[in-house]
């Protein structure tokens, strides 16, 4: 009688722990980024433990339930499978959150979501930013920026250019018209050179739309939470014109001092 009611006991363990066993899916997916703008390049890759011979992955794209985009995936010999996907097209229109189902054979489904922003909402600010020269005043920097925004935008002689402080709430863009009369990078021969760009201290590539006589407009991408960007050149207005000036004119007068002495010591 007791073996009996052991072997029952075995077996209602055993029924009752294979839907976790099945639950636990062959397959995965991703995205390289939770938010995406209209027109990005969305890059879905994943892997699976288990090749089930020539079965391929499906990929569907869902935004509030409707299927926006369907795709079938070899998966190589590691496991491993990749697909992109353009943001673009007659069915990206509604900003928000959107799903990527991942099917592997029968069973084996996995999930990830990212959220949308069409061109219609995204945010694009406008406008100059007044940057404090010190004795020389004050100029005005044009900018555009997309995905976040400028708080801040000061001249540091030191590296002889501008420092601009952003605050990124997504991977945008910044485009400035820097005025030729207060910051510049230039040859020796006067052409221009091109400005050493730093974000968050990393050397980063920009793009130049069009050089014009008073002003040089760049284009420089930014990720979500970068802050400080750096604008390197070889030119920017002193801050403290008249203090460096003053401090110049001490440093030579104490050098001829130390000279004549000098002399008059050998006398």
């Amino acid at each position: 009688m007791d073996i009996r009611i052991f072997y029952i006991l075995t077996i209602l363990i055993v029924i009752s722990s294979a839907p976790a066993f099945a639950d636990e899916s062959l397959i995965s997916v991703k995205t390289t980024d939770s938010n995406y703008d209209e027109g990005d390049t969305i890059l879905i890759s994943g892997q699976t433990s288990v090749i089930i011979g020539d079965t391929q992955v499906i990929l569907q794209l869902f935004k509030d339930g409707n299927l926006i985009e369907i795709a079938q995936i070899k998966i190589s010999q590691d496991g491993n499978y990749s697909h992109t996907i353009i943001a673009e097209g007659p069915l990206w229109k509604n900003i928000g959150e959107y799903t990527i189902k991942a099917t592997y054979g029968d069973s084996n489904v996995s999930e990830t979501q990212f959220m949308f922003t069409p061109k219609s909402e995204i945010i694009e600010t406008q406008n100059n930013f007044e940057v404090n020269a010190g004795d020389s005043g004050t100029f005005d920097v044009k900018y555009t920026i997309r995905g976040g925004m400028i708080e801040d935008i000061k001249i540091e002689p030191n590296i002889f250019g501008l420092i601009v402080e952003i605050n990124a709430l997504d991977d945008g863009t910044l485009v400035l018209e820097l005025p030729r009369q207060f910051i510049d990078s230039e040859k020796q021969n006067g052409k221009d050179e091109k400005f050493i760009i730093l974000i968050d201290d990393i050397q980063t590539t920009y793009d130049e739309l069009k050089e014009y006589s008073e002003f040089r407009t760049i284009t420089i991408n930014f990720e979500q939470s970068d802050s400080k960007i750096q604008i390197i050149g070889t030119y920017v207005i002193p801050e403290f014109g008249t203090i460096v000036m003053i401090i110049l004119a001490i440093g030579i007068m104490v050098s001829v001092l130390l000279t004549k002495n000098k002399f008059q010591i050998k006398i």
